[in-house]
């Protein structure tokens, strides 16, 4: 490679064998040859070298020393395209991408054609989804490079992702022409045709994807996908009998597949119950062991024949001794004469059963084997939880256990019962003893630390789990590790019931984190999915990662973080915590017990912070090892600290980072644009206040946290007077469209009349009513604490979120309001331990903070 500033042949020939040692990760021999040349005075200097020294720094971990001889190395020589590229390299390792590609653009100034850069900057460029930059580069290296396939791949894939289809077809079509007649099972090949089908059809071109599935046929692999995209696209052409045909084989080789179905229905437009369900009688005599032809019908028959064909599936099911049988039939329940047809059947299995060992009255067949009534009460218990009538789906968990005392499957629904009957205690305990009657099973073990965590019994669930996490390391390292994102949620809700904000933020953090590390780890396979031809699982790739942050585990994660740091924007902690020697010797017996149950509780907690430190250490130790072999791989993250965390000074700020994932990737959901308004009312920003109750108000105008949001928006606008005239120009054009003329209180009388029969709405409604006028006071807490039974909505999740905000003072002082709620909660959920005496208010969500479902007090 030319350079300004050249070596003689020695040190020229050191300089090579330190881009060898590079390549082959052989960083101590690279930096002994580096040593070689720079211990010359002559070359004590000289920039490339420096640069160079540094990178291998860099690949050893130590990163500051990197920097500074890397830096030194570009200011010695300005004009190296291996100074900047190096430069630019060490940047990408701490994932500055925005500064690596401006250090790629400048090695490029001198040296334009450097293949090397060129790749290493389109990779970048996809990374960052830069793609008029991307199809530039991929340009650059096609005309460089025309005979690789991969230029060619790269600048069509450049096309195909700024949809621009015509331009991606007549390369894919052009290249296509150059490659010689394919082998026999061509994988790459046939990849090539499918990625090329692929792009026909998003462009609309279903004619002619078809024709080329057609004229290709011979040489693609993957017979299966051809089969069903030419039934997709004769679908989508009009033509269904041919689509029929196709699916009627797809079903033929898959009688599970419920898409194929779907898709032979919607092909020979099968309307008529009768006509479907002879379809699928024909279908179940055909292959008499497929479960999918059966449950189907399910789903579209009614009155009389449902009760046939649910009966025989049933009783099938249970002969079988089927657990996940009331999983499948789960999605019936959003029909009530289902319900009731199942639930008559299913009891009269469990009477007859019990008495003569039969289905029904009918003697004259065998007698079914024990396990059959087993699996009834089973299912029957599931069946009343599911209904939520507790006690009956308690009797019959009691019933199958009474039966077979050591099913673990009864343990675990008993526990799932307590769990919505209330009773987190009663649930923990009979999850423990699930867990302790198969101590081998991962997934009770990781159930029951999820219900030890949703009892706030947080170093329980570490202990749990540790029995299945790698030794020497703490649970909580290692479930880190793993990217256990489930249990991070549950510890991060759990120190939020707890008050401990520090520790909840450190857990949403943590996952946020996890999933920066999965955008990043597509990085490696830009080169590798071109490489293999894997180019359609590689486009499904980056459109995942797009939309990655849309997940529940990043929407729980996001939720609790934003509320803490509501909360601590509103009451942050203090600087300093007072600690104040207690005089023993002036203390009651029973104050110094206290005092001393605390010392002996911190104590413990010290000895648990020291074996995370050890674990700490020995995990550092293990990465400096790592990078002395050459595999370190990302910027090292900075340690989240507890405390600092929850003593930001810009709660507001952090809580903003945590939104906007949720605000590009998940608008169709109501509490993205709550969340969003209490956190720009806050910031006192107007108009994004409106602009967040407008997106709300399009995602579900009859919210009822969405409704408060409203309101206070109207209340909020009064209350500031004067505005600037493009501010109140814009409010009062926007407004009208959502609020008409109604002022604060007709808005919320209307939307009292229109839900005066939901909980939930009721609740919305009496908070503002008391905001607007605090002498209301009296009927907002009527309005509130509703329990008629005709009122729907009437759940412990509910009544627990109306005392929340009876607790939390959104109806101002009301002790005795509180207290005859807590006893009508109590008598109509038994067991529920939230609405036992003392008061619950030093329990739930203190005054003034965050709530559960994200509305704030």
């Amino acid at each position: 490679m030319p350079t300004n500033n050249p070596l003689p042949p020695k040190e020229n020939a050191l300089f090579k064998r330190i881009l060898k040692c590079y390549e082959q990760k052989q960083y101590k021999n690279g930096l002994k040859f580096a040593k070689q040349i720079l211990v010359n005075p002559k070359f004590s200097e000289h920039g490339e070298t420096l640069a160079m020294k540094g990178l291998t720094l860099n690949c050893l971990g130590r990163k500051e020393e990197a920097y500074d001889y890397v830096r030194r190395g570009l200011r010695n020589d300005l004009k190296s395209h291996v100074c900047w590229h190096v430069y630019g390299l060490l940047q990408r390792s701490d994932r500055k991408y925005d500064e690596a590609i401006k250090c790629y653009r400048n090695a490029l100034k001198w040296d334009k054609d450097n293949l090397q850069i060129l790749r290493d900057l389109s990779l970048l460029q996809i990374q960052m989804r830069d793609l008029e930059g991307y199809r530039d580069t991929r340009y650059q290296l096609l005309v460089l490079r025309p005979g690789q396939r991969a230029s060619w791949i790269g600048y069509a894939m450049a096309y195909h992702l700024l949809k621009d289809y015509a331009m991606a077809l007549r390369i894919l079509e052009e290249f296509r022409k150059t490659q010689s007649q394919p082998k026999a099972f061509d994988y790459e090949h046939s990849e090539l045709l499918l990625y090329q089908n692929m792009v026909m059809r998003e462009a609309g071109m279903h004619t002619e994807a078809l024709t080329h599935l057609h004229d290709y046929d011979k040489q693609i692999v993957d017979r299966l996908n051809v089969s069903e995209t030419k039934a997709d696209i004769l679908l989508k052409l009009g033509r269904s009998d041919e689509a029929g045909a196709i699916y009627r084989d797809l079903i033929n080789r898959n009688p599970e597949n419920w898409a194929y179905y779907k898709g032979y229905e919607e092909s020979v437009k099968l309307e008529a119950v009768e006509e479907r369900l002879s379809f699928y009688k024909e279908v179940t005599e055909r292959f008499p062991r497929a479960t999918t032809p059966k449950r189907l019908p399910l789903t579209f028959s009614s009155g009389e024949t449902f009760r046939n064909l649910v009966d025989q599936y049933l009783r099938n099911a249970l002969r079988k001794g089927v657990p996940p049988l009331f999983v499948v039939l789960r999605p019936l329940y959003s029909d009530p004469e289902k319900v009731k047809i199942i639930e008559e059947l299913v009891l009269g299995y469990a009477q007859c059963l019990h008495e003569t060992g039969h289905f029904d009255k009918d003697t004259s067949v065998e007698v079914e084997p024990a396990t059959v009534l087993l699996w009834t009460y089973y299912y029957l218990a599931h069946h009343f939880d599911q209904t939520r009538q507790l006690q009956r789906a308690m009797e019959y968990v009691n019933m199958g256990l009474d039966h077979t005392p050591l099913l673990i499957e009864l343990y675990v629904l008993k526990a799932k019962i307590f769990k919505h009957s209330g009773d987190m205690e009663e649930a923990v305990r009979m999850m423990d003893e699930a867990q302790s009657l198969d101590t081998a099973d991962r997934y009770i073990n990781s159930k029951c630390a999820k219900y030890m965590l949703r009892a706030n019994m947080i170093q329980e669930a570490c202990d749990m789990c540790s029995k299945f996490t790698r030794e020497g390391v703490s649970a909580v390292e290692s479930l880190n590790e793993m990217q256990c994102m489930w249990f991070q949620t549950e510890c991060a809700a759990a120190y939020q019931r707890l008050g401990k904000w520090g520790e909840a933020l450190k857990k949403c953090h943590e996952v946020d984190r996890h999933f920066t590390e999965i955008i990043e780890d597509q990085f490696d396979f830009h080169t590798y999915c071109m490489r293999k031809m894997t180019l359609r699982a590689y486009v499904s790739l980056l459109r995942l990662e797009d939309r990655l942050r849309s997940h529940h585990f990043f929407f729980k994660a996001a939720r609790i973080a934003i509320q803490i740091y509501l909360h601590l924007h509103d009451h942050p902690l203090a600087d300093s915590e007072q600690d104040s020697s207690l005089d023993t010797e002036n203390l009651s017996p029973s104050e110094l017990k206290k005092m001393k149950r605390k010392q002996r509780k911190a104590q413990k907690k010290a000895e648990v912070e020291q074996q995370k430190q050890k674990a700490e250490m020995e995990r550092r130790e293990q990465n400096k090892n790592k990078a002395a072999d050459g595999e370190m791989d990302g910027p090292k993250e900075e340690e989240l600290v507890p405390d600092k965390l929850a003593r930001t000074e810009e709660p507001l700020e952090q809580a903003v980072k945590f939104l906007r994932p949720l605000q590009s990737l998940i608008p169709e959901n109501v509490e993205t644009h709550t969340l969003a308004y209490e956190i720009y009312s806050r910031k006192g920003k107007l108009l994004l206040m409106l602009q967040s109750i407008k997106r709300g108000f399009a995602a579900d105008p009859d919210d009822p946290e969405l409704h408060t949001c409203l309101v206070r928006f109207q209340m909020h606008v009064k209350s500031q007077g004067d505005l600037p005239l493009p501010v109140q120009t814009v409010i009062n054009q926007e407004m009208v469209k959502i609020y008409g003329d109604k002022d604060p209180n007709t808005l919320n009388e209307e939307f009292l009349q229109r839900h005066n029969n939901s909980l939930e709405h009721l609740l919305a409604a009496a908070r503002m009513m008391y905001a607007l006028d605090k002498t209301t006071q009296d009927k907002a807490l009527r309005l509130a604490t509703t329990l008629s039974t005709d009122t729907d909505g009437v759940t412990l999740k509910t009544c627990t979120r109306v005392l929340e905000c009876l607790c939390g003072g959104n109806f101002g002082t009301c002790e005795a309001t509180i207290h005859n709620y807590q006893t009508q909660c109590q008598a109509l959920f038994p067991s529920a331990t939230v609405f036992t005496s003392p008061s619950p208010c030093s329990k739930t969500t203190p005054e003034g903070s965050v709530l559960t479902n994200g509305s704030v007090s």
